[in-house]
């Protein structure tokens, strides 16, 4: 696993590090990756809301080119469901962002990254979601996970 880490809030004195995505990287076509990480999601709970082709859209509205980009909206229904009863207005964070990309730096490799539900605890400071978040790790994370079984991983 890897992920750019950015510095949390304090709590009760100490600092640490927050990990922002769960990742890993396939050396794969970005077609089955896309594949691989939509069924790795949907083995965890997890259904597709929202996708975003950031390649067609930045062509389309500034005829701007860049490398194969999707974000997919991830939602586990039944840990949505405990956010938002912890916390009305942590649907602002949902659903979990799952980013396929081209890597520029590396033809023929694909980077996974899902937001880390952890960084939901920090930003909406609600105690209760703590377990919620530590749920959507666990299933992210193993989605994550599967996707490097048997496939070159960095």
């Amino acid at each position: 696993m890897t992920g750019r880490s950015h510095p949390s809030s304090p709590r009760e004195g100490q600092h640490t590090l927050m990990t922002l995505a769960l990742s890993t990287k396939l050396h794969t076509s970005f077609a089955d990756a896309v594949d691989r990480t939509r069924k790795a999601l949907a083995d965890q709970g997890f259904g597709i809301l929202t996708e975003i082709d950031m390649k067609a859209t930045l062509k389309q509205k500034l005829d701007e080119d860049m490398e194969d980009y999707l974000i997919l909206g991830a939602c586990n229904p039944p840990l949505a469901h405990r956010a938002v009863t912890v916390d009305r207005q942590i649907g602002l964070l949902l659903p979990c962002n799952v980013v396929v990309r081209a890597d520029p730096n590396n033809p023929g490799a694909v980077l996974i990254d899902a937001m880390n539900p952890q960084v939901m605890v920090q930003v909406a400071d609600q105690p209760g979601l703590g377990a919620v978040a530590d749920d959507a790790t666990a299933a992210l994370q193993a989605a994550i996970d599967s996707l490097g079984a048997g496939a070159a991983k960095d």
